[in-house]
């Protein structure tokens, strides 16, 4: 069964824009921090982005910090990750995640199929 699913990646040029949309369950959304992660050939899964149940926190990684921004729309149980100045290392497989949101130290336990985003130069 589908935990979550994203849509919205695809092809783009470097400097361009990519808007990655994830759609959850009252299940997997409701009352949920959200996160994204992206995952390249013959590498780890790295961290992206993650936002609170409330969207009165949000954190953005480093190698996406000024470029990506993470927001969530909870009347349509979605999560957002806005791609902006994309570079061809932001190349790799998407996936959203849940956890429970009112704790900081719970771990993601809902995943997404993933969605590609292909960076060309």
């Amino acid at each position: 069964q589908v935990q979550l699913v994203e849509s919205g990646g695809g092809l783009v040029q470097a400097g361009g824009s990519l808007r990655l949309s994830c759609v959850g369950s009252r299940r997997t959304f409701s009352n949920s921090a959200m996160g994204w992660f992206r995952q390249s050939p013959g590498k780890e899964c790295e961290f992206v982005a993650a936002i609170s149940a409330e969207s009165d926190g949000t954190y953005v990684a480093a190698s996406a910090k000024e470029r990506f921004t993470i927001t969530r729309d909870n009347a349509k149980a979605t999560v957002y990750l806005q791609m902006n100045r994309l570079k061809p290392e932001d190349a790799a497989v998407y996936c959203c995640a849940s956890r429970d949101g009112s704790t900081r130290r719970s771990q993601y336990e809902y995943w997404g199929q993933g969605a590609q985003v292909t960076v060309s130069t």
